[in-house]
């Protein structure tokens, strides 16, 4: 059986319910989902001249996925007043969106079952291109009721100056 590499006793891998956003230096609060990172690249496909009836295929353009972070509707402004950068209503002619810092490079931390940090993400560049403020309300529902931010970016990556953690492992004195 393949073993991992650095933690070769963990069998199993990391859970998705343990993370964290972090923007402008600090966590966000109440994150309780974030959408999937994906890009795709594009395939171009060409053939010479003299080349058999097949194609070959090159990559072409990568494209970043928009993530959503979700959230239980709370007090806190922070998705308020980040939504509020790109387009803000009652705003006087050329002042409906803050050129100067609308985008936000963030951080998405992921951990294991200890809660020790696992992995983190970069994502670079991001910027609001929807906003739910709140959901659909329904006097019948029984539900909390949750806000969403859609987020574009210019990229992301993995950061490799997180190590993979040794875990902890905890022994009971009992008698």
């Amino acid at each position: 059986m393949a073993e991992f590499v650095v933690n070769a006793q963990r069998f199993d891998p990391y859970k998705n319910f343990k993370f964290r956003v972090k923007w402008d230096g600090r966590y966000v609060a109440g994150v309780s989902k974030v959408s999937s990172l994906k890009r795709t690249t594009e395939v171009v496909k060409h053939r010479e001249g003299g080349d058999p009836s097949t194609s070959r295929k090159s990559p072409g353009r990568t494209e970043f996925d928009a993530i959503t972070l979700e959230r239980g509707v709370t007090h806190d402004v922070d998705f308020e007043q980040w939504a509020a950068k790109v387009w803000q209503i009652g705003s006087g002619l050329g002042a409906e969106i803050s050129l100067k810092d609308f985008r936000k490079d963030m951080i998405i931390e992921f951990y294991n079952e200890a809660g020790q940090l696992a992995i983190s993400y970069k994502l670079y560049r991001a910027w609001v291109s929807e906003y739910q403020a709140i959901p659909d309300l329904d006097a019948n529902a029984n539900a909390v009721a949750i806000q969403h931010l859609k987020l574009e970016n210019e990229g992301w990556e993995r950061d490799l100056a997180v190590n993979e953690p040794t875990e902890p492992s905890f022994t009971s004195n009992r008698a």
